[in-house]
């Protein structure tokens, strides 16, 4: 009874993002929830600590270590500034511009490609003249759709594929068709709605212009210790060393570096992810034991819904991953799949990620896209992201159900 209720407060207030007269965020929430299962004698601090999957925070930590490395080598700016030629076309640079962030949103964290291309997209498309947020919210749609497409390109994916055991080439070859239809979509729909909104008008040469500009420095050194990393972290993962133990011992290597001290690589951990992600380990093994998932599952099954539909399961997951965010879904979802059915899996990882377009609030990316361009002058509202998240995500997710019907 007791884990029920913390379960439901602690869920209850993630998908509110607050709590009344306090400070808090959904990392907060989840934190709180996870102390009280502990506090609450649900389970004792060595069952908590035991109930966290180590493997997964191991792999997400790691690969934040590596794009650490590559944003402070600089080559996240210098990718972005190698295709500002192409703003003559605006089409055209859109398109690459998507292509850009949602290959590199599959082998590295979709929010660090975001964090380090925003202001220099923006200082690019000022410059030029263009309106900066058809292209900024190409950046957030990309960027998530692509990070769909590989079991490492998101933090709920990673906690599939070591959930499931999936293996990394199988997920690549059913998860890539549906994202780069998803990709191409998103463009389309992004060039019909702004197709005569792509040139600003004199009001948007805004003060970033002047700003100086503190991106990080290229060097090739660097970034090339960075890729080789990526290279070699998968071609281990068709290997049979553990994908964690592959990834943290890259990870460490990284480390020994002449030119950056680890306080200054571990700053660009983000570590409010990985408390999340520990919290609701604990607070999903609070409630996970006792009877309360069973009878969840009977009496969906009593109403005829049954997650082993992936049809049912994409709805599902779309619709609870904007309740509550898509890794606070997964967590809950997971629970209830048959992991010798590896397609199901794809399914979830595909949906929870295409669900995080539909608002602003669906993504971590989406929030730092703007917050970002914020910080330039540019103002992305709710309703405008809406306006064309809303129907790329509904496109995507009937391009995964096609999907679906065809591959199974």
């Amino acid at each position: 009874m007791t884990a029920g209720i913390l379960f439901s407060l602690t869920y209850l207030g993630i998908a509110c993002g607050r709590l009344p007269g306090l400070a808090i965020d959904r990392t907060g929430i989840a934190l709180l929830g996870a102390i009280a299962m502990v506090v609450g004698g649900v389970m004792t601090a060595t069952e908590a600590f035991a109930a966290i999957d180590i493997p997964t925070i191991l792999l997400l930590y790691s690969l934040m270590v590596i794009s650490a490395q590559l944003r402070l080598g600089g080559f996240y700016a210098w990718s972005a500034r190698r295709i500002i030629p192409l703003l003559n076309r605006p089409r055209l640079f859109l398109a690459v511009s998507m292509l850009l962030a949602a290959a590199l949103s599959a082998l590295l964290a979709n929010d660090i490609v975001c964090l380090a291309f925003t202001p220099v997209l923006i200082h690019g498309l000022v410059a030029a003249r263009l309106n900066p947020v058809p292209f900024l919210l190409g950046l957030a749609l990309a960027s998530n759709i692509g990070s769909a497409a590989t079991i490492i390109g998101n933090p709920q994916n990673m906690l599939i594929g070591q959930s499931a055991g999936l293996d990394f080439n199988a997920f690549f070859i059913w998860c890539l068709p549906p994202s780069l239809l998803a990709l191409a979509a998103g463009y389309l729909l992004l060039v019909l709605f702004y197709r005569r909104r792509f040139v600003a008008g004199a009001e948007s040469a805004t003060a970033c212009l002047n700003r100086r500009t503190s991106w990080p420095e290229f060097n090739r050194h660097q970034t090339a210790r960075g890729l080789v990393a990526i290279g070699a972290l998968i071609a281990l993962f068709f290997t049979p060393v553990p994908r964690e133990v592959s990834a943290i011992g890259l990870a460490g290597l990284l480390l020994c570096s002449r030119r950056y001290d680890t306080r200054r690589i571990l700053g660009l951990v983000d570590w409010h992810l990985i408390t999340l992600f520990c919290a609701l380990f604990i607070v999903v093994h609070g409630v996970s034991a006792g009877d309360l998932p069973g009878q969840v599952m009977a009496g969906l099954q009593g109403l005829g819904i049954h997650f082993s539909e992936p049809l049912t399961l994409a709805v599902i997951s779309a619709v609870l991953s904007n309740i509550f965010s898509n890794v606070p879904a997964v967590m809950l979802l997971i629970q209830f799949l048959d992991p010798a059915d590896q397609h199901l899996w794809y399914v979830l990882a595909v949906s929870s990620t295409f669900a995080g377009n539909f608002i602003l609030l669906g993504s971590i990316a989406n929030l730092i896209v703007v917050e970002q361009a914020l910080a330039e002058g540019v103002v992305v509202s709710f309703a405008e992201h809406a306006r064309i998240g809303i129907p790329v995500t509904l496109a995507s997710l009937t391009i995964l159900a096609g999907w679906i019907a065809v591959a199974g």
